[in-house]
């Protein structure tokens, strides 16, 4: 995809979804670094469902360190790997109140070095937290950048470096949900849904089915 394409791209991503932000339901700073922790190979909708609870109970790092591991678990059981997630959610807990003052720290380095906090989970939580222009490269971001064209890549870091490099500066502060959002609904991994698909002119995908021809068919 050239970077014409490319323009074009985004902005009919832009107009199609004028407002993008997370599925993720959280009203603090430190409510949207659990859920995101909490929905690593878990569904935004499973989060949801089990912190709409536990946020009414406990929502500061110091309430929930007081729920203990075992506490956390009756909540949060229902989501996949709910045993590491509570052991590492407790020790980050611990480690903001005991190293930054129970705030959620805003740099790369400062988020990473929190238990259960990896490179995506921290890009998430600066951008949409803080309003940084990065990339959190989740399987979305990774299907749709590969399939379409816009940012090939063979591993999720390689994706991200291409995306921050080729993504318009205008649409790198929205582009990370602009493009999961594209990902989940549309350019889904098993179907995607290209009868209905906004960039499918822009997109490079060779199996791309052609919308006229669906409606030939039918």
């Amino acid at each position: 995809m050239n970077a014409q394409k490319r323009e074009i791209f985004y902005q009919k991503l832009a107009q199609a979804i004028p407002e993008p932000t997370t599925e993720l339901d959280y009203s603090t700073d430190f409510e949207l670094l659990i859920s995101v922790i909490l929905s690593a190979q878990s569904t935004d909708v499973g989060v949801n469902k089990a912190t709409k609870k536990l946020y009414k109970i406990a929502n500061t790092p110091e309430q929930i360190l007081s729920l203990g591991e075992e506490g956390l678990k009756t909540y949060i059981k229902t989501i996949g790997l709910y045993h590491s997630k509570a052991k590492n959610i407790i020790n980050t807990c611990a480690k903001l109140i005991q190293q930054h003052q129970g705030e959620i720290p805003q740099t790369r380095e400062e988020l990473e070095a929190l238990p259960g906090v990896g490179r995506k989970t921290a890009n998430v939580v600066l951008n949409t937290a803080f309003g940084q222009p990065t990339m959190a490269v989740d399987t979305h971001i990774f299907r749709v950048s590969n399939r379409t064209g816009l940012a090939p890549g063979k591993t999720p870091l390689i994706v991200e470096e291409k995306l921050l490099k080729v993504t318009p500066p205008q649409y790198l502060q929205d582009a990370h949900h602009l493009l999961i959002l594209h990902g989940r609904y549309t350019c889904k991994a098993r179907q995607p849904q290209c009868e209905t698909c906004i960039v499918w002119d822009e997109c490079t995908y060779k199996n791309k089915i052609n919308p006229l021809k669906i409606m030939l068919q039918n």
